[in-house]
């Protein structure tokens, strides 16, 4: 399917021949329209039906907060002695229009409603966040100025709702917006430029996350046709000496550099100076892979923009955090599960003879190795027999799986597609010995630590973490080494509080647990 044009060497600007036989800078396309009236729209839209559709989920979660507060912590006499005085019209006018309106006004400016972070990663929440806090300082100023009896109780409520709410409401947004783009809507049609070998990986990088709403529909080689004659490549090869006309032809609205694109950076300079005017975004992917945003810094210097990528956060006073969440919701679990936990260990011993719990050599944090507790879903002779199965192995790597496993009971079934036979590790995170959320723990006799694979051990090991909401068992080998050296080195409490919540659908949907 690869298709090729005119050969190029490097990128290059688009200029016109003036009647002087000599060049000219064509401004319309090198350089933007200096009237800010006359600039022209983006190419990529969707965010502007989407960004209107925020602000009314916002607004209607703000006076639904305000009437909550209005409603259970204060009468609407608020500041008034006796029920029968007349209410104040400003009081109404306060909270039910300036407050509400404030508060959009704040989400705005703190870039609430900017395509950047919509759909995809932390940004859009912490923003709603800062929002809530800002608005809590910006009320009590005005309190404390104009020396209002405002109910604390009210406040309180109000800005803790608002928040909730707001968060809510956009992530049933965000989930809308990654079923149109499933479909194929809402997306940025991607044109790569640079190398085919440097555009092929962040082809691949951005094809394993199709949330993001990046669709790559093209490639630009800046190595000539010649780099892919032969090739069946995924998406249509450009070699044009012109990567505008390029991106006009395939209709994209985003271009992606990709690693070292041109030996000039000169160049790139040059192209972003072209694109100005076109409402075509420009983004640069550096050969930088699975690092997050956190992590990476711009610097400039003279001009040069200096990516400064900082060490993985595994200490300090969010690992505290974090280690007393796993000490405190591990005993608070186990207690609140006793029952369950009674229920299913009847169950184990009614189906088949043999333990309730199985228990096994893990390696955790440092190389140390730990007991891993689960309920036994298998029968007692399964590692007997797994010799005999090797040849069946549908996974690749240090893992053995199989989706009709015949060692596994018929209650284990069940509690593996529920995910129960895992919560007896609570005890381990109790112990010290694992986490709530982290790489998963491999077994101690078959594990081999060398490599990049020895990164995961800098952790604990984790009852759920980036594989067992990506896919679990369904992942192969090299993709739940990557995401489990993606926890490690771009770990945060915010990353936990994520990969928990996504922990739920991945257990209601049961994919990939066999």
């Amino acid at each position: 399917m690869t298709e090729t044009i005119q050969t190029g060497s490097q990128l290059t600007t688009s200029k016109q021949t003036d009647e002087s036989g000599g060049t000219s800078t064509d401004l319309t396309t090198n350089g933007v329209i200096r009237s800010a009236w006359k600039r022209h729209a983006q190419a990529v839209n969707w965010h502007h039906s989407y960004r209107l559709a925020l602000v009314m989920f916002d607004l209607a979660a703000v006076l639904s907060a305000s009437a909550v507060a209005v409603t259970f912590t204060a009468t609407p006499y608020a500041g008034f002695e006796e029920p029968g005085d007349a209410v104040d019209p400003m009081y109404y006018l306060i909270v039910w229009f300036g407050i509400p309106l404030c508060w959009i006004l704040v989400l705005w400016a703190n870039s609430s409603y900017d395509r950047r972070y919509l759909g995809h990663g932390t940004d859009e929440f912490k923003r709603v966040v800062r929002s809530s806090f800002i608005m809590l300082g910006i009320v009590s100023f005005l309190a404390l100025s104009f020396k209002t009896d405002v109910s604390r109780a009210t406040v309180a409520v109000g800005l803790l709702c608002g928040a909730i709410f707001v968060a809510l409401l956009r992530l049933g947004a965000r989930t809308a917006l990654h079923k149109a783009r499933a479909h194929g809507r809402a997306v940025q049609r991607v044109l790569l430029v640079g190398s085919y070998p440097e555009t092929l990986e962040v082809y691949r990088v951005i094809q394993r996350s199709p949330s993001a709403g990046l669709k790559p529909i093209a490639i630009y080689v800046t190595e000539g046709a010649s780099a892919v004659r032969g090739l069946d490549t995924p998406v249509p090869v450009y070699a044009s000496s012109d990567i505008v006309s390029t991106a006009e032809k395939v209709r994209a609205d985003t271009l992606a550099v990709c690693g070292r694109a041109s030996a000039k950076p000169s160049d790139l300079r040059r192209l972003a100076w072209q694109l100005e005017g076109t409402g075509r975004d420009l983004m640069v992917a550096p050969q930088l892979t699975d690092i997050a945003g956190p992590r990476v810094h711009i610097r400039p210097v003279e001009g040069l923009p200096l990516l400064h990528v900082e060490e993985p956060t595994i200490s300090g006073m969010s690992w505290l955090v974090k280690n007393i969440l796993d000490i405190t919701a591990s005993l608070i679990g186990l207690i609140l599960l006793s029952p369950l936990f009674i229920a299913t260990a009847i169950a184990i011993k009614v189906d088949s003879p043999g333990p309730v719990f199985f228990r096994q050599s893990r390696v955790g944090r440092d190389g140390e190795t730990f007991r891993c507790w689960k309920f036994r879903t298998m029968y007692i002779d399964a590692e007997e027999r797994q010799a005999a199965l090797m040849m069946e192995n549908e996974t690749d790597g240090l893992l053995f799986k199989i989706k009709d496993d015949p060692r596994i009971t018929k209650v284990g079934t069940f509690l593996r597609r529920t995910s129960i036979d895992e919560l007896p590790q609570l005890i381990n995170v109790l112990r010290g010995e694992m986490s709530l959320v982290g790489p998963r723990p491999l077994p101690a006799d078959n594990g081999d630590f060398l490599g990049d694979v020895r990164r995961r051990l800098l952790v604990r090991p984790g009852i759920t973490g980036l594989w067992q909401v990506s896919g679990r068992s369904d992942l192969s080998w090299d993709d739940a080494v990557r995401l489990d050296l993606y926890y490690v080195d771009n770990w945060s409490l915010t990353t936990d509080v994520q990969i928990l919540a996504r922990t739920v659908g991945a257990v209601i949907r049961s994919k990939g647990a066999y």
